[in-house]
C-alpha cells in the first residue's frame, strides 16, 4: 500500500520556524519527485516546492524562495520543508505528494492535479 504522511504542522508566530516532514511507503521513493503543495479555500491548491529525488534539483513558489528549503533524504524515505520567516498569508493545510515526472522549472508545481500519490496534510497556522 502506498502511503504518504506529513507531520510537524502547528501554530507558530509570524516570523517564526517549522519543519515539515513526509515520509514515503510502498513505492520505490528515489525514483519520484517529492512536492508539497498547501491549500486554503481563499486560494485553493497551490505548489510550494519539489525536489527530484534522482538528482536533487529543487523549485519554489515564487512568494516562499528564500523562506522555505525542501530536502530529502533517500535512506529515510522523507522530504523535508523548512518553512522559516512564517507569515500569516502561510497558513494553510500543506500536503506532500509524489511524482514519476521529472520537474523541470517551478511550472511543474501548478500541476498538482496530476500528482500520482498524496498525503493527508499537516495544518499550518500562523498567528499575528
Amino acid at each position: 500500500e502506498v502511503q504518504l504522511v506529513e507531520s510537524g504542522g502547528g501554530v507558530v508566530q509570524a516570523g517564526g520556524s517549522l519543519r515539515l516532514s513526509c515520509t514515503g511507503s510502498g513505492f520505490t521513493f528515489k525514483d519520484y519527485a517529492i512536492a508539497w503543495f498547501r491549500e486554503t479555500p481563499e486560494k485553493g491548491r497551490e505548489g510550494v516546492a519539489v525536489i527530484s529525488n534522482d538528482d536533487g534539483s529543487t523549485y519554489y513558489l515564487d512568494s516562499v524562495r528564500g523562506r522555505f528549503t525542501i530536502s530529502s533524504d533517500n535512506a529515510k524515505k522523507t522530504v523535508y520543508l523548512q518553512l522559516d520567516n512564517l507569515k500569516q498569508e502561510d497558513t494553510a493545510v500543506y500536503y506532500c505528494a509524489a511524482d514519476t515526472e521529472k520537474p523541470y522549472s517551478s511550472q511543474w508545481l501548478k500541476y498538482w492535479y496530476s500528482m500520482d500519490y498524496w498525503g493527508r496534510g499537516t495544518l499550518v497556522t500562523v498567528s499575528a
